[in-house]
């Protein structure tokens, strides 16, 4: 049913207070079994699993699965069938197969399309703008969302976020009557989200987020770092026992966290402070617990690997190596060894709760980083990511670039001489998702250098942030 309704999101979060309270209310209602698919209670039972030999088994179990499909029906795989064999031991498998990284997924992603799965299953879906090199993909119809949510759910079991409890959004949703001077937050009823405009976290709009939340009570935040902080901070100067105390968690999605906004977070809201890391593509999930800071890997979700810079497997606590995962249950696309682009640090020790669940101390992705608008409000390029705008999957590369209030450049580096009419449809793209905030100029080039560590650097920021509200973040 998701699935199928996902095309008339966008109509939805746009239609008027009232229309969406009514429909989204009904909706909610329906059984989650009913409004995910016929697969979501078989993936509620394998999140669910805490024996650790079932654990191990199933999460064994699936990745032999996964690869026995690759090599199977996927043109990228078909010269590994002498593999097969060898599936009693799925993990010496798959270190015999190459890693895989967006630009080959990009280049020829038909190479990664199972020839056994019909074009009908397939859902298309892009990699956000806040990662340096965007990409087209596709999900399984009908799997890849409904796993999602039930993994989402036991995420959610770790600060006990009930069925019925509010939740205050802050991850990049535009608000549509922001835009044209009314409120700066709307309730959707399906998620139960009291969602603030992400656009809007200058210190004179503050007072109106808190009287909404006095209004919604949400039990618990999830939010963007650099969303949240400019909220906590304005509490901690303007205390409000009552919105403070409804707290009860913070969960952090999509950005690297500063030391110094984890302790602000806890301190403003007396509660657990949560990091979780996915993105679009599915392949790998973590997150923390409220007792531990690390970030712990479903082992059933997806096969999570750290390697150095030659490929290799880091088996050694307190070495940094970068991510790379084999998506479990996505016969559509097979995402195998899949290179995340995102580093971490491998730990020393499995949590007890959690066996068989990889630790890693801390996972280096996207920074925290700020375009200013015209009217000096601050856009998260995570913010900027959430559009998901359909032209930059067809780049190899993109870079944003500062100057002044309002107006960026977007560098590209492309396969091919961008038309007019791809500049004007990313042009109205960043006005509609800046809600008017800032213009940007398409600017093709050759090439975007790399930073001395190697990662792309996704804004290079020419402004003096540092009397903003909310951006200094290691302040």
């Amino acid at each position: 049913m998701e699935d199928f309704l996902h095309p008339f999101l966008a109509a939805y979060i746009n239609s008027p207070q009232w229309l969406k309270t009514s429909v989204g209310r009904v909706y909610s209602w329906l059984p989650a079994s009913f409004r995910h698919g016929a697969h979501y209670d078989r993936f509620v039972a394998e999140a669910g699993v805490t024996d650790p030999d079932a654990l191990l088994a199933l999460s064994r179990r699936k990745l032999a699965t996964a690869l026995r499909w690759a090599i199977e029906t996927v043109p990228a795989y078909r010269d590994y069938a002498h593999l097969l064999a060898q599936l009693d031991d799925p993990v010496a498998v798959l270190r015999q197969l190459p890693l895989t990284s967006k630009n080959d997924i990009k280049r020829a992603p038909e190479r990664y399309l199972s020839g056994a799965m019909p074009a009908r299953m397939r859902f298309q879906t892009f990699t956000g703008g806040s990662t340096a090199q965007p990409m087209m993909l596709y999900l399984h119809r009908g799997i890849s969302r409904a796993k999602e949510h039930a993994f989402m759910k036991y995420f959610h079991a770790r600060v006990n976020l009930g069925e019925h409890d509010v939740i205050l959004a802050l991850r990049g949703r535009n608000v549509p009557t922001a835009r044209h001077g009314g409120a700066l937050w709307m309730y959707e009823p399906i998620k139960r989200h009291l969602i603030l405009s992400s656009d809007h976290l200058e210190r004179a709009n503050m007072a109106e987020y808190v009287e909404a939340m006095r209004l919604w009570k949400p039990r618990f935040i999830s939010a963007f770092p650099s969303a949240v902080y400019p909220l906590a901070r304005w509490l901690k100067e303007h205390p409000d026992a009552e919105v403070q105390q409804q707290v009860r968690a913070v969960m952090l999605f999509s950005e690297n966290v500063y030391d110094n906004q984890m302790e602000l977070l806890r301190e403003v809201f007396n509660g657990p402070v949560l990091q979780h890391y996915g993105h679009t593509e599915r392949v790998l999930m973590a997150g923390s617990m409220p007792d531990d800071p690390r970030c712990f890997f479903w082992p059933q979700y997806g096969h999570a690997e750290l390697v150095d810079s030659r490929g290799q497997p880091i088996t050694t606590p307190g070495v940094l190596g970068e991510l790379v995962g084999t998506g479990f249950d996505n016969r559509v696309m097979s995402f195998v060894r899949y290179r995340t682009g995102d580093m971490a640090v491998l730990s020393e020790r499995p949590h007890a709760q959690l066996p068989h669940f990889m630790a890693v101390e801390r996972i280096e992705g996207r920074l925290q980083e700020f375009l200013v608008c015209h009217d000096d409000r601050l856009i998260s390029i995570c913010t900027m990511g959430a559009a998901h705008f359909s032209d930059i999957a067809e780049f190899d590369l993109i870079q944003y670039e500062q100057e002044r209030p309002g107006h960026f450049t977007l560098n590209v580096v492309a396969p091919r001489p961008l038309t007019d009419a791809v500049r004007e449809r990313i042009v109205r793209a960043v006005e509609e998702k800046t809600q008017g905030g800032c213009s940007a100029e398409i600017r093709q080039v050759a090439e975007i250098a790399r930073t001395a560590q190697g990662k792309q650097k996704m804004l290079i920021q020419h402004m003096d942030l540092s009397r903003y509200f909310g951006a200094s973040a290691q302040e």
